[in-house]
């Protein structure tokens, strides 16, 4: 078994490959592949998982992928609930930067790009900055164009990032150089996949150990291998994660019935667990989201 190698539609000669989503889900598989890939969330909402690293995900986002750098965006429950083509709607840019730029990044004018797509390896996110919607019309000028006229467009999207953007957020952990071995991929992403669909549950560790089919002290061992944490704290962060979502959503009548529906066993477990995740209180991002 190998981690799932995604293959970029090529339907062009293009050096630059645009793929724009307008599915009933988000693509549900963890998968990686040879080119980097800027991502435009249109529309949808989910979870990310970026390597060892998660993270709610909404419209308006701006992320960009490292090459082989294994990810999956994880739709809402509520997309499979109300499968409707157009929630999950974004635009995929996809590049080898080793091919296309290789001759190029030696030039002094190419500088920032070289210095911005090293840092990629990990994975970036555009983080609030006050350009956001001049760089989603970048990203839709690239996809609506062809030829040499794409290319260059592309050139002038990674000089804003990297000279005109200045929030960055990476996506690690601090296990950047850590990558996930291909013959693991398939276990993986049934642990991600369970994980997802069932947080709400009370999840025992023989329950996810019987789904990678290995005993629970291997599994133990396993996952914080191949993630650099346990189980319980990457549980944990899918539950905050959907925690925050229902309250952006208005999704919830109190603390406690944020607590339970997102799986905590109680409402003061649930403040520990997100005060030491988020660095504030559930009150305290109630009170800020709303400020916002």
């Amino acid at each position: 078994m190998k981690v799932i190698q995604f293959t970029v539609p090529v339907a062009t000669e293009d050096s630059v490959v645009v793929e724009e989503d307008l599915l009933p889900n988000f693509y549900n598989y963890l998968h990686r592949h040879k080119e980097m890939q800027v991502t435009l969330i249109v529309k949808g909402s989910g979870t990310l998982i970026a390597g060892n690293y998660t993270q709610p995900f909404e419209p308006g986002d701006i992320y960009v992928m490292g090459a082989n750098q294994p990810h999956i965006f994880k739709s809402d429950p509520s997309h499979f609930i109300n499968p409707q083509k157009g929630n999950a709607h974004a635009i995929h840019i996809f590049f080898d930067h080793e091919r296309i730029l290789k001759n190029l990044l030696h030039l002094q004018e190419m500088e920032h790009i070289k210095r911005f797509l090293d840092r990629t390896q990990s994975g970036l996110q555009m983080y609030m900055p006050p350009n956001q919607q001049e760089m989603a019309g970048a990203i839709k000028k690239v996809s609506s164009s062809s030829g040499f006229e794409r290319l260059m467009n592309f050139l002038q999207l990674l000089q804003s990032f990297s000279k005109d953007v200045k929030a960055w957020k990476s996506l690690s952990t601090g296990f950047s150089k850590h990558s996930l071995p291909d013959s693991e991929g398939i276990r993986m992403n049934d642990i991600y996949q369970y994980t997802m669909d069932h947080y709400g549950e009370n999840i025992s560790l023989k329950r996810i150990a019987e789904v990678a089919h290995i005993t629970p002290h291997a599994f133990c061992k396993y996952f914080k291998k191949h993630t650099r944490k346990t189980y319980m704290a990457f549980l944990n962060e899918i539950r905050i994660n959907e925690a925050c979502k229902k309250i952006i959503n208005g999704e919830f009548s109190s603390i406690s019935s944020i607590a339970y529906s997102s799986g905590f066993n109680s409402a003061i477990n649930f403040n520990r667990v997100f005060k030491k995740t988020t660095g504030i209180s559930p009150s305290e991002y109630i009170r800020e989201y709303k400020t916002k």
